[in-house]
């Protein structure tokens, strides 16, 4: 069967493309319509397959913007096919943003024999992507909407999923729950926020933090409240912060190639390779840029999500990439005014209960790309990189996958980590104060114990009775577990109730 529309431009014209979620494929249909992973396209209407410019405008109208492919199927489409329908079309909306694209991405201006009229038009359809208002170019009246430029460009699609999440409010629910707590577990949620962040962005690279570690870095997630703006020096500052080794604390952004890997040996072990170094910088000032501006402009953990997402698939410096990525998340968030009062999001927490979706979500990137490169084992240690893609695939890529995912972890984060972590502060201090009442205890024995009762579900273990056992009597045992079991039973037939509540 035919394709038609970007499915076409890839074949015809062998560009150097992700897969297409959904490929338009000529069918025994009568009108356009989806069908499985498939736009399914009449034969009455399909373009030849000879006709590039047909598949450009039927790819613009029917299937959204997809920029990776434009960029390289535009230029290779004769300025004199697109001035001959811009006679039959002068003021058509696809024929509109099909010339304004070829002039951007190759400096070649299109003669109009007479000048466009009309409103200006997004080059993004609204209620397909979510975006963000932008320049307008008097030319063609269309105005770039985008998240980020035609040099770098991040498309976020407007799915029911991500819709749902947004219309939920997790930031202003966030704020509010905060808010309501008395001063004291404020305090106490939010450095168990600070903590816990930092061990679980340490956890997710597989590395347990020294202590000096884990204070910088808490150090570091605190600065995030003073909405510096992004730069390369103040990137670089941020990952020597990050790492303790002196020798892989970066200057600047990298001058030579890296990659991920997995634990097979040479090239098949190699599992991502991020953009050259020269188009990285240039990415990098992109995503700066976009980061200074998108968060009073977009909602805020959209913007997180693809700054954060960006990041990490630019892979700027040779160690600290996923912790910096996952910092920068509440820095937007910071930058954009939505946390206060120190107040912090323990996304990472959520993500290290999430990692094997967490990975799944940064595979959707890194396996096509994967495909663009062709590595080579010299010998141990070393290996040779050849680029044989398009840089169009790094410039303009789907964070529709990461910003999903940056919502479901900051709703989790919320929702459970926060909420989670409260009630134990609450339940605590309940136990605590039961059993002080009762009996004469040590207090760090006793804060120590209620801990541990509460993290093994209402039971102090044999081996804690034994350590304890010349300092508590046996008694305080068995009553700090009576209370536990009591206080935990009443939780849970609460919930009960509010769960068969309609």
């Amino acid at each position: 069967m035919n394709s038609v529309g970007y499915a076409c431009l890839q074949q015809v014209l062998r560009l150097c493309a992700f897969p297409l979620r959904r490929p338009a494929i000529v069918q025994p249909v009568t009108r356009i319509e989806r069908i499985g992973e498939t736009l399914a396209v009449p034969p009455a209407i399909a373009p030849a397959q000879v006709d590039l410019l047909a598949h450009v405008l039927f790819a613009l109208k029917h299937e959204g913007v997809n920029l990776g492919i434009l960029a390289q199927a535009l230029p290779q489409v004769p300025v004199e096919a697109l001035e001959a329908e811009l006679r039959q079309s002068p003021n058509g909306v696809y024929i509109r943003k099909a010339c304004y694209l070829r002039e951007a991405f190759t400096g070649e201006q299109i003669a109009q024999h007479s000048p466009v009229k009309g409103r200006f038009m997004p080059l993004f359809d609204p209620e397909q992507y979510l975006t963000m208002a932008g320049a307008r170019n008097s030319r063609w009246r269309i105005e770039f909407n985008g998240l980020g430029t035609l040099s770098y460009c991040a498309t976020v699609e407007r799915t029911p999923q991500i819709v749902a999440l947004l219309e939920h409010d997790i930031l202003g629910r966030t704020r509010e729950f905060i808010a309501n707590l008395p001063s004291g577990m404020m305090d106490r949620a939010i450095n168990w926020a600070y903590l816990s962040e930092t061990k679980d962005s340490f956890a997710i690279e597989r590395e347990e933090p020294s202590e000096d570690k884990s204070r910088r870095f808490i150090q570091l997630l605190k600065q995030a409240h003073e909405r510096a703006p992004l730069t390369e020096d103040y990137l670089v500052s941020l990952q020597n912060a990050t790492v303790s080794n002196p020798l892989d604390m970066a200057a600047g952004y990298r001058h030579e190639q890296n990659h991920l890997a997995n634990s097979f040996h040479g090239a098949a072990g190699v599992t991502y390779v991020p953009p050259e170094p020269e188009l990285c910088r240039e990415l990098m000032d992109q995503l700066a840029a976009f980061a200074n501006e998108a968060p009073t402009h977009i909602d805020p953990l959209v913007a997180a999500g693809i700054i954060s997402f960006g990041f990490v698939l630019n892979h700027p410096f040779m160690d600290g990439n996923g912790r910096l990525s996952r910092f920068l998340i509440h820095h937007t968030l910071c930058r954009a005014g939505v946390l206060e009062n120190g107040l912090l999001l323990p996304v990472s927490v959520a993500m290290k209960r999430e990692e094997r979706l967490y990975l799944e979500t940064l595979q959707e990137f890194s396996r096509p790309a994967r495909e663009f490169w062709d590595v080579r084992w010299i010998d141990q240690g070393n290996l040779s990189f050849n680029f044989t893609g398009s840089p169009a695939i790094y410039r303009y890529w789907d964070a529709t996958p990461g910003v999903t995912f940056t919502l479901e972890m900051a709703k989790r984060a919320l929702e459970v980590e926060l909420r989670e972590e409260t009630t134990f502060l609450e339940n605590y201090d309940r136990i605590v104060k039961r059993v002080d009442e009762r009996y004469d205890v040590r207090g760090s024995d006793l804060a120590n114990l209620v801990m541990m009762c509460l993290t093994q579900g209402g039971t102090v273990s044999i081996n804690r009775r034994k350590q304890y056992r010349y300092t508590v009597p046996e008694a305080v045992f068995d009553y700090i577990e009576e209370v536990t079991q009591a206080l935990l039973l009443e939780q849970q037939e609460q919930l009960e109730v509010t769960a068969a509540q309609p």
